[in-house]
């Protein structure tokens, strides 16, 4: 984890260096809160806003400079992947090698991608901690329950959306669950978090302003070919209007590939989602469908969150900077699932190899007993 802090901060300076050739939303977040006619808690609200109403008191009382809040944000990516490790390393001790020689774990923490678009000012630093914190948090909310509250916190007020995905993942996971949790516990969070979604409902909606639709599936349709067709705009756009749905899930989760990888960026991104798609062949078994029946709680919920989160993104993403941005943020639970199931198999195989040995340790002492 030493080390990873340091690795973290290089793609600070790395995207300090994209943003000063580049345009960044960083600097529009830096700008805006110094807008003298607006007071700290003009800024306080869901989306865009709730970065500048964070970055507020910082830049206009403790006066950070630009670097700085680069580097305070970029910390808040750095403590989402301390908790990202304790998540991992919690409920899954078994450690876990992948082609051949490499540790699954310190694969997943050192993966680039990750750590460039959670080392700057902006929501994917922020939001990355909130989503780790929630995931680390909800395994014991009683003992918890501070990191729990902030993390949904950070998660509702930056992306309302995102908070939806994972109320319901956190639900139909401790629903569906293996593992035998008390009725007290189970009635807090499903009151908890339905409660929670019932009332911030229209803030939720109001996000593709479906706050007042009497038909969601059409308005949501016409809002996405909307999104989509905005965001395919740029050099980087793809038409995904036309694809079927596992193709656009292929191109959310691995594109992009060396075939269309924009620049310097793509080709690195390119490398490390060739990475992601041999770690995702290592499921594509009976065993995995087996295993998701009987997985614990976390498992189903880093799976239900993955996919609702993949299935809504991929019908307003058609931008591959865009895609690359924002798969970010769900990417972890994904690893999550991966590596439980990759881990129970090594313990599996383990176990299978002690009963052999057993078993022939006792046919030896009969054998023996026999001749005497």
């Amino acid at each position: 984890m030493n080390i990873l802090f340091w690795y973290h901060f290089i793609f600070w300076g790395i995207y300090y260096a994209y943003a000063f050739f580049n345009n960044s939303d960083s600097k529009t977040y830096f700008t805006r809160p110094q807008n003298p006619e607006f007071g700290w808690f003009d800024f306080f609200g869901t989306g865009t806003t709730f970065i500048d109403f964070i970055s507020y008191p910082f830049i206009n009382y403790l006066h950070f400079n630009y670097e700085m809040m680069m580097l305070l944000f970029s910390w808040f990516g750095y403590i989402g992947f301390v908790y990202a490790y304790l998540l991992f390393r919690e409920n899954i001790p078994i450690k876990v090698k992948v082609f051949k020689r490499i540790d699954l774990l310190t694969l997943i923490l050192f993966f680039p991608n990750m750590h460039f678009w959670t080392a700057s000012l902006g929501k994917g630093s922020a939001i990355f901690m909130g989503l780790m914190m929630f995931a680390y948090a909800i395994k014991v909310p009683k003992s918890r329950l501070f990191i729990l509250v902030l993390g949904s916190c950070i998660i509702y007020f930056i992306r309302p959306h995102v908070f939806l995905f994972i109320a319901v993942g956190t639900v139909l996971g401790y629903m569906s669950g293996s593992e035998k949790i008390a009725f007290w516990k189970k009635a807090l969070i499903y009151i908890s978090l339905i409660g929670g979604l019932i009332i911030v409902q229209d803030q939720i909606l109001g996000i593709a302003g479906l706050e007042g639709s009497e038909n969601l599936v059409e308005d949501f349709e016409s809002f996405s070919d909307t999104r989509a067709e905005e965001l395919g705009k740029s050099g980087s756009g793809v038409d995904m209007s036309s694809y079927p749905l596992p193709l656009k899930l292929f191109t959310f989760w691995f594109r992009p590939l060396f075939i269309d990888a924009p620049n310097i960026l793509g080709i690195i991104t390119s490398i490390e989602n060739l990475l992601y798609l041999l770690l995702f062949f290592k499921i594509l078994n009976k065993k995995f469908m087996k295993f998701i029946l009987k997985s614990p709680v976390l498992v189903k919920m880093s799976l239900v969150v993955f996919l609702l989160s993949s299935f809504a993104m991929t019908f307003v993403m058609s931008n591959l900077g865009i895609i690359m941005r924002q798969k970010s943020m769900v990417m972890y639970f994904a690893f999550f699932v991966i590596y439980y199931f990759l881990a129970q198999e090594k313990y599996d195989r383990i176990m299978r190899l002690r009963k052999l040995k057993l078993s022939r340790e006792i046919e030896l002492k009969r054998g023996d007993s026999l001749v005497l």
